[in-house]
């Protein structure tokens, strides 16, 4: 049950993104060109996500454990230190200049494998050399 809660969950994030247009680099870009040509409609987008997730935090103060596992796994939130505003400054540009940020991406390996799988390879790569040379 747990991995098909997750396949579906998977299938409709993904579709999400790409009605939304979030999977269309072109589209994540004219966002970004605040003082170009600027396209709003991803703001309505992230705006509209906050919907649906201040609704799943809710019900999840509400519930004791997950329906498909024994307790909630959240994160502990810190402080803003060094690492944090580095990696969102990385992110930052990765996005800006890919047009692409990690969950579009595999999104869009279905939508244009040939022109995303660099973006994806080089996020791998990034990903597992932060792995073997970053200690938490």
């Amino acid at each position: 049950m747990r991995i098909i809660l997750a396949l579906l969950s998977g299938v409709l994030f993904g579709a999400g993104l790409a009605i939304s247009g979030m999977a269309d680099p072109m589209r994540v870009r004219a966002f970004l060109d605040l003082f170009g040509a600027w396209d709003p409609t991803l703001a309505f987008v992230i705006g509209g996500a906050m919907i649906p997730m201040s609704l799943a935090w809710m019900v999840q103060r509400r519930i004791e454990r997950p329906f498909v596992d024994k307790a909630f796994t959240l994160p502990n939130t810190h402080g803003v230190d060094g690492k944090l505003a580095l990696g969102a400054i990385l992110f930052g540009i990765g996005w800006g200049i890919g047009g692409l940020c990690p969950g579009p991406a595999i999104a869009s390996l279905s939508l244009a494998p040939a022109a995303v799988a660099p973006f994806v390879l080089a996020m791998l790569g990034g990903m597992a050399l932060h792995r073997f040379t970053i200690r938490s």
